[in-house]
């Protein structure tokens, strides 16, 4: 073997699996897990003593911003990729159909960590301002859809419906976006915010797989309605397979609407960070922080890392290559530390919540290649 990680927990989601094991690697895939003990230290070329640690599928977060030198936002991928645990990111809709040959060749084909995207469906993605939606003429669902044919790397299609974004077009992009959806058999990730459109209006044209993201946001016009209710229409989208995903960003995610969700029964499908320059200083930081935020909103570890691993894998269609540590796929694994100390965590509408225990990366395994971060 490459590689052999002993002693640890494996927390594998994908396989009902939390107990102690090894991890057999080589040739970049998992060859196996094994009894603890059951290889020999010797066999392998390179070693890591996991004790006292988890050893997860590698992180995957489904929504960043990394189109670094085009956008306002942008941020480097491995900075907020295999530098923190996470192993493949989403770039949600930085880029559209005009300028997704630089974002192949300055950010995909540049960095360690895997980059995806969701292809906005505005042809100038967010390289021109986040007012994208305004203009009508700027949706060329052809040229997105002869994209989407021609490369995997796009998983699905971004589009963002709130009013800074749509202005007057109300619900027009979306519909476009859904005919788009619909035609080349991919998921739409939706970002919600301020209405117009209302929320209601949006999640009805939603289908099974759809991702709504930022949908835990402290925003008037919620999930939540001012009766500490679930929107009905959040409750229909909700039976017919939508997906909520946290999105955390710079002014997208309450602890208050959480817990209040939480206390309705209705969770996150999937944790992402929405990370970019402006908030990796805080509110977000990294998903191991997001993660950690919704360890200490009461969620077990075994359900923040599913929504973290094997849940966005099937998110994007690639359960059978990541998110899991199951023989022969992708050796992407995390290994991190439960801290047991107090950390004061903050979400985006400035509330503190102290988090005890929190999450600590110790290793990143890309494709079989690690990465040591303390």
């Amino acid at each position: 073997m490459d590689l052999l990680i002993q002693n640890g927990t494996v927390a594998d989601p994908s396989q009902r699996i939390f107990r102690s094991l090894d991890v057999g690697v080589k040739n970049g895939k998992i060859v196996g897990l094994f009894e603890p003990g059951a290889i020999s230290a010797e066999s392998a070329k390179v070693r890591i003593d996991a004790s006292g640690c988890l050893v997860t599928p590698g992180f995957i977060d489904l929504h960043v911003h990394v189109f670094e030198h085009r956008t306002e936002l942008g941020i480097h991928a491995d900075l907020v990729g295999v530098k923190q645990g996470v192993t493949t990111i989403v770039d949600a809709g930085s880029t559209g159909s005009r300028d997704f040959q630089s974002f192949l060749t300055e950010v995909v084909e540049k960095n360690q960590t895997q980059v995806l995207l969701w292809i906005n469906i505005a042809s100038q993605g967010l390289c021109d301002g986040r007012s994208e939606l305004s203009d009508l003429s700027m949706l060329k669902p052809d040229e997105t859809e002869a994209l989407i044919n021609q490369y995997p790397v796009i998983r699905g299609i971004k589009v963002r419906m709130s009013r800074s974004v749509v202005k007057g077009n109300g619900l027009q992009p979306l519909v476009i976006a859904k005919k788009l959806a619909q035609k080349v058999g991919l998921p739409l990730m939706v970002h919600i915010g301020n209405a117009p459109p209302r929320l209601g209006e949006i999640l009805d044209l939603l289908d099974a797989g759809d991702v709504v993201t930022h949908a835990f946001h402290g925003k008037e016009g919620g999930i939540v309605d001012e009766n500490g209710s679930i929107l009905p229409e959040a409750e229909r989208a909700l039976k017919r397979g939508v997906l909520f995903d946290v999105g955390h960003g710079s002014s997208s995610f309450s602890f208050r609407t959480m817990k209040r969700a939480k206390e309705l029964n209705v969770f996150p499908h999937t944790i992402s960070t929405d990370i970019y320059c402006e908030n990796i200083n805080g509110p977000v930081f990294s998903l191991v922080t997001t993660m950690t935020k919704l360890l200490s909103l009461g969620f077990t570890v075994e359900e923040v890392i599913e929504a973290s691993t094997w849940r966005p894998a099937k998110v994007l269609g690639l359960s059978n290559e990541i998110g899991t540590l199951k023989e022969q796929t992708i050796a992407d694994i995390t290994i991190l530390k439960m801290i047991p100390e107090p950390i004061t965590l903050i979400d985006s509408e400035n509330e503190k919540m102290v988090g005890n225990p929190h999450l600590l990366v110790q290793y990143t395994i890309k494709a079989g290649k690690v990465l040591k971060h303390v």
